[in-house]
């Protein structure tokens, strides 16, 4: 009796898979068919970027131009600005919006009543069900002229302000800051998720050894959430090259354009405003490649450090 290759035993074992769990593989299809409508089909799109497309000629009567846009992008006057803004309000995220959720977490799984620490969620939690826009428009009122953050300001400067959205130098504090208030409690959900699996004979064994709470959370909790804090840190750091436009949009005007225009709200003014897709496709693709690389290096330096990685 000839025995079965590797191709076919597999075959056989995915036909009985099939059939065993035939449901679960059937509520798959709309995911599958969600990712290839949405996240793939559009993909063609990309070269736009090396056309100068003309809705009127369509995308195959539109001339192709090569790379013409990225060097635009390249040597043009906003590329400096854009980038610079793009990577320092990410850098402002990364100091202070990643490692708040941290703290909230290690804050809350000190807390041992339950009634307390299920108020505090609740209330960290809401912001984040707020519509955007909404939160957006809350911002613009604590910050006018007499609203309360910027009677705050006031109070510890000792100098009056206007809107503090008209100083370009307030702008990222209160990109960060509001952002933190928004998501800190959503995000301290995996946190806590990951506490919660913690082995309580470690706690034990640290407290019999004279541990307090400070040296448990630094020996004991840090060290066994970490896995899940480095995986995060690799995404973060692969969006350093991308900021959501839309709250950016909504808050900036044209007297904080040098430190809120990013590349988002470039490519939204550039491809939206003035009709220039190409050019616009052509700054979003050199963001995703730069996107791509830091996530790819990050990856391996944590690999190879940590033995932590996402591929």
């Amino acid at each position: 009796m000839k025995r079965k290759t590797k191709k076919e035993s597999f075959k056989t074992a995915l036909r009985k898979d099939l059939k065993k769990n035939s449901f679960a593989y059937l509520l798959l299809v709309p995911v599958l068919l969600w990712y290839i409508v949405f996240c793939y089909a559009p993909m063609w799109g990309v070269l736009l970027a090396f056309k100068d497309y003309k809705p009127l000629l369509g995308f195959a009567e539109s001339q192709w131009v090569g790379l013409r846009h990225f060097k635009d992008f390249l040597s043009g006057p906003f590329f400096g600005r854009t980038v610079r803004n793009t990577f320092m309000l990410n850098i402002w995220g990364l100091a202070f919006g990643f490692t708040s959720p941290i703290l909230l977490a290690l804050l809350l799984n000190e807390v041992k009543a339950m009634r307390y620490k299920k108020i505090v969620q609740t209330i960290t939690y809401m912001p984040h069900f707020i519509s955007l826009v909404v939160i957006c428009g809350m911002i613009h009122i604590f910050t006018q002229s007499g609203g309360i953050l910027t009677q705050l300001v006031e109070w510890i400067t000792g100098t009056e302000h206007a809107s503090l959205l008209g100083y370009a130098n307030m702008f990222r504090p209160i990109y960060t800051f509001s952002g933190i208030w928004q998501n800190i409690g959503w995000d301290s959900i995996i946190y806590l998720s990951a506490m919660s699996s913690i082995d309580p004979g470690l706690y034990e064994a640290a407290e019999i050894d004279g541990a307090g709470r400070f040296r448990k959370m630094w020996h004991v909790t840090l060290p066994q959430i970490s896995p899940t804090i480095i995986i995060l840190f690799i995404f973060a750091v692969g969006g350093l090259m991308a900021s959501g436009h839309e709250k950016i949009i909504l808050l900036y005007n044209s007297l904080t354009y040098e430190t809120a225009d990013v590349i988002a709200s470039y490519v939204y003014r550039r491809g939206l405003q003035e009709a220039s897709y190409s050019f616009a496709t052509a700054v979003g693709l050199i963001s995703s490649a730069v996107n791509f690389l830091l996530l790819w290096f990050t990856n391996r330096v944590s690999k190879k450090y940590s033995e932590i990685s996402i591929f």
